[in-house]
């Protein structure tokens, strides 16, 4: 904002929180700092009020929680965009039960290091038997990125094909393209999808899309590096080409994590049947 200029002899007018100094100057009666200032134009001398320290202070604070505050708000807009699944949300490096510390690791020094794994386009392949915990780990390095206002996508083929299915050939090519405007996408359960020659199709679309943006892609699957690296479908073998070119593969183990939380519930469910709430 442009302060007001007034002639210097047109006395600005003091309020309850200033006082004069001996040269008539306008200062703050909390910080003593001046809250007026004089300019010359043109041979004129003109007056003008200014931020004392304190006002200074409380503009930067104010702003500064102003802008705390809409990067909040991107951050939600981001997260209810990037993670469609609700279930998704907790899926946090917090919320890590040490089940695969290795590939937790990985996932954290992914997360921590995007940028350098962004400008280089490469992303993680997540592989590992039926319930190993791939997908939660994918959605570890989705929320840590989300909270910094990375831009990510976590998504699965059978979703994506259902959207597809749904729209006109021109649209679903704006609806591939659209996928790349996200910095991460990551794709859960790839080979899964409906074993139609249109599925796979479009599932060698999406793959390829991503692939020549140069942008970063983190897919889980069940399938085994040796089943992708011999697929004996075309589409699936450009596929799997692609993914390998472009991902990191990392082993997620073998506990059936799911299996292991599913008997502890059961447990514990029985411990509340025989024993009541004590």
């Amino acid at each position: 904002m442009i302060p007001r200029l007034l002639p210097k002899q047109r006395a600005l007018m003091l309020r309850d929180d200033e006082y004069r100094n001996d040269e008539g100057i306008i200062f703050c009666k909390a910080c003593h700092t001046p809250r007026q200032a004089t300019v010359a134009i043109e041979g004129e001398v003109y007056t003008s009020r200014v931020m004392c320290r304190c006002q200074k202070e409380c503009y930067e604070r104010e702003e500064a929680e102003e802008k705390a505050r809409r990067q909040r708000q991107q951050i939600e807009r981001n997260r209810s965009v990037g993670l469609p699944d609700p279930v998704l949300q907790a899926h946090t490096f917090e919320n890590d039960l040490g089940y695969n510390p290795k590939a937790i690791e990985y996932a954290r020094n992914y997360a921590e290091k995007f940028d350098a794994f962004c400008k280089e386009g490469l992303g993680l392949l997540l592989w590992g038997d039926v319930g190993t915990g791939k997908s939660f780990i994918a959605g570890c390095i989705a929320n840590d990125l989300l909270n910094k206002n990375v831009r990510v996508l976590m998504t699965n083929f059978s979703r994506l094909l259902n959207r597809l299915t749904d729209l006109q050939m021109g649209d679903r090519n704006g609806y591939i393209n659209s996928l790349n405007s996200f910095d991460l996408l990551i794709i859960d359960d790839l080979g899964i999808e409906r074993n139609s020659e249109f599925a796979k199709e479009q599932a060698f679309s999406i793959i390829d899309s991503r692939y020549r943006s140069g942008k970063p892609l983190i897919v889980t699957t069940n399938l085994g590096l040796h089943e992708m690296d011999n697929a004996s479908d075309l589409w699936r073998r450009r596929i799997f080409d692609r993914v390998r070119e472009r991902c990191i593969p990392v082993k997620v183990s073998s506990q059936n994590i799911r299996k292991i939380l599913a008997e502890k519930t059961i447990e514990r469910g029985k411990e509340l049947l025989t024993h009541g709430n004590g």
